[in-house]
């Protein structure tokens, strides 16, 4: 069993990155840009916004938050996105979900210009990405690929089972292990809530996907001898030996599992870091292609 470290292979991300910055700065060319949207204190998103802050300011980025408060109407968020989106120094912008429940989701993500679209959630950059046009992968399915990548691993001709359908993971992970190149061509089945015999069709998996959002949900009898364990998943489950109270758990029993297992990610230090190294290689292309890359 061998661990796929996603700190590992998103360093060797973000220092490819942090050399093609300085490139840039000394060639005079404008650096990237990202500005974060976080509405409210949901103690998660302060997390993952801060995280991606700090990576901006690691590789050399430009990044701008900009906190709003949990009251704030739909059309004054609207408004920020217009101003983000005619700011010319603003390259990708981002805007934290889960949004308060007063707020629609779907509203919010359509008013991204899609040039700035570095979550990879607006239709038109979905849509690209179902008929296989270069555009914004939605940085977690991304980051996933780009993990395989490192590591190497072949996935063609493998069944691939894909627990979970999400469009932010779920549905964009399945078109990419499906599309044509490697990692890819994979044969894919993905599975949800109504799924029958969802352990049966977990066991077939060459390469397997949790992506539901329920702890530890991934059982040994689920997993063959030899399978890819790719776990999402992120719960704060309560734990009183824990300082802070709580232990983070994915959605794989992961003592149970790895045994078997030719790779597996770990939680925390698997898709969570690579999430992070996606979404900073969409803010420079969308730097690039904002401003050129010559």
């Amino acid at each position: 069993m061998e661990l796929l470290d996603g700190k590992l292979a998103s360093r060797a991300i973000k220092e490819a990155l942090t050399l093609k910055v300085a490139q840039r700065k000394t060639e005079g060319k404008k650096v990237p840009h990202l500005a974060a949207v976080l509405v409210g204190h949901n103690g998660a998103s302060e997390t993952y916004v801060a995280a991606k802050v700090k990576a901006c300011a690691e590789i050399g980025y430009g990044s701008t938050l900009i906190r709003l408060e949990e009251e704030i109407s739909e059309n004054r968020l609207l408004s920020v996105i217009a101003e983000l989106n005619n700011n010319p120094d603003i390259d990708g912008i981002l805007v934290q979900l889960p949004l308060p429940k007063h707020i629609s989701d779907e509203k919010v993500i359509d008013a991204i210009h899609p040039s700035k679209d570095v979550d990879g959630f607006h239709p038109e950059n979905v849509g690209r990405l179902v008929q296989g046009l270069p555009t914004y992968i939605p940085a977690t399915p991304h980051g996933i690929m780009l993990l395989l990548q490192h590591y190497r691993i072949d996935s063609q001709g493998m069944h691939a089972v894909v627990i979970g359908r999400s469009n932010i993971v779920g549905r964009p992970m399945s078109l990419l292990l499906s599309a044509n190149a490697n990692p890819g061509n994979c044969t894919v089945t993905i599975c949800h809530s109504r799924t029958r015999n969802l352990a049966d069709l977990c066991a077939q998996g060459d390469l397997i996907v949790a992506a539901l959002g329920r702890p530890e949900f991934v059982r040994a009898h689920m997993v063959k001898e030899g399978a890819i364990v790719i776990d999402v998943g992120v719960t704060r489950v309560p734990d009183a030996t824990k300082k802070n109270g709580f232990a983070l758990k994915g959605d794989v029993k992961f003592d149970e599992v790895a045994p078997l297992c030719s790779y597996i990610t770990p939680v925390p230090g698997g898709v969570g870091p690579m999430t992070i190294a996606a979404l900073m290689k969409n803010t420079f292309k969308a730097c690039e292609e904002r401003n050129g890359s010559e």
